[in-house]
């Protein structure tokens, strides 16, 4: 082994562990901000694989380009469609806040009509 690739695997380890230990300390209510940046800059390497994609010469760079670019693309959007569904469960449903209008709507007029027999 040379020393440039002693040095890059070495730097690749540490990033590694490095990951490990940032993703470990995310809290639950930041994983689906980070995942939507995540999800953009895995955007960014579509793209970039685009690029390279078009500079291939021989046969296998073609296959292999392709081939990751589409498994990208599917982590791309797989990664906004679960996003997406992870953010729809945190917002209220319309129906819900009408129902509980209701409700007490209804409470309300229970009440009054006690307090009506209660006088009487």
């Amino acid at each position: 082994m040379n020393g440039a690739l002693l040095a890059e695997l070495y730097v690749f380890v540490l990033a590694i562990f490095v990951g490990i230990e940032v993703i470990s300390k995310v809290p639950v209510v930041l994983h689906t901000p980070l995942m939507s940046g995540t999800n953009a800059i895995h955007g960014i390497v579509v793209v970039g694989g685009i690029l390279v994609l078009g500079h291939a010469t021989t046969m296998l760079e073609m296959v292999l380009g392709c081939t990751a670019v589409a498994f990208g693309a599917m982590n791309l959007s797989g990664g906004f469609f679960v996003t997406d569904r992870m953010l729809e469960m945190f917002k209220k449903k319309p129906s819900d806040k009408k129902a509980a209008a209701d409700k007490l709507a209804a409470d309300r007029r229970e009440k009054d009509r006690r307090a009506g027999e209660r006088r009487s």
